[in-house]
């Protein structure tokens, strides 16, 4: 029996047309070697690319798994954001990375190609 984040998981990331919430990269759901083939990127590169749930309200704080309150990121932001010692909220997180991407901080040179938010 799949889990239940599997079926939000899946809409926000098609909602999201295979966006990041955060850091607006392409992700991948079922195929990293097939990414890492069509993107010219190594396989260990192509893994932060993972699609993941992330709560918008955290679970421990009342979210659910509701679609509503699921969105889709990637691997190296939704880790990067829950390593902090005081994560942010969902929208402060999100203005910071897109600080960083403008300055050409976020995802290594090689990775920005997969990166669309404005500059």
């Amino acid at each position: 029996m799949p889990s239940p984040i599997v079926k939000p998981r899946f809409e926000a990331f098609h909602k999201q047309a295979g966006r990041c919430y955060y850091c607006g990269s392409l992700m991948w759901l079922n195929d990293q070697e097939g990414f890492a083939r069509k993107h010219s990127i190594s396989i260990s590169d192509a893994a932060k690319f993972k699609c993941t749930a992330e709560h918008l309200v955290a679970r421990c704080d009342g979210g659910g798994n509701d679609r509503s309150n699921i969105v889709a990121a990637c691997l190296f932001c939704n880790n990067t954001r829950h390593r902090m010692k005081n994560a942010p909220a969902p929208n402060k997180y999100k203005e910071h990375i897109q600080s960083r991407i403008n300055k050409g901080k976020w995802h290594p040179k090689s990775l920005q190609h997969l990166v669309s938010f404005p500059a």
